[in-house]
């Protein structure tokens, strides 16, 4: 999927970022998953994909990408919000940072 140079169409978009977003809910300061909405059973160790999960993120955001047109068809402002905190989720963080729980 990330080395799909022709048109993106928006079912390989959609579980790209579905799949970014079970990789980024493993990462520190990533959201959990949805109870309802997310997978029943417990995940494996997914944080050596932050990379190509990245990869993906930016595939479905460069053109030419179904979904990306389709969000731009419509307000798409909080789709994009939401990718870009999972782009943000899924960056390495600089040796020695850690995030504070309080």
């Amino acid at each position: 999927m990330i080395d799909t140079v022709g048109y993106l169409e928006a079912p390989e978009s959609e579980a790209a970022v579905a799949a970014a977003a079970l990789v980024a809910a493993q990462r520190p300061g990533g959201d959990p998953t949805d109870p309802v909405y997310g997978p029943e059973e417990p995940l494996p160790d997914l944080t050596g994909l932050h990379d190509l999960a990245l990869q993906a993120l930016d595939r479905v955001l460069t053109a030419p990408s179904e979904l990306m047109d389709l969000w731009d068809e419509s307000d798409g402002g909080p789709w994009r919000a939401n990718v870009r905190g999972l782009r943000n989720a899924l960056m390495p963080r600089p040796p020695g940072e850690q995030l504070s729980l309080i």
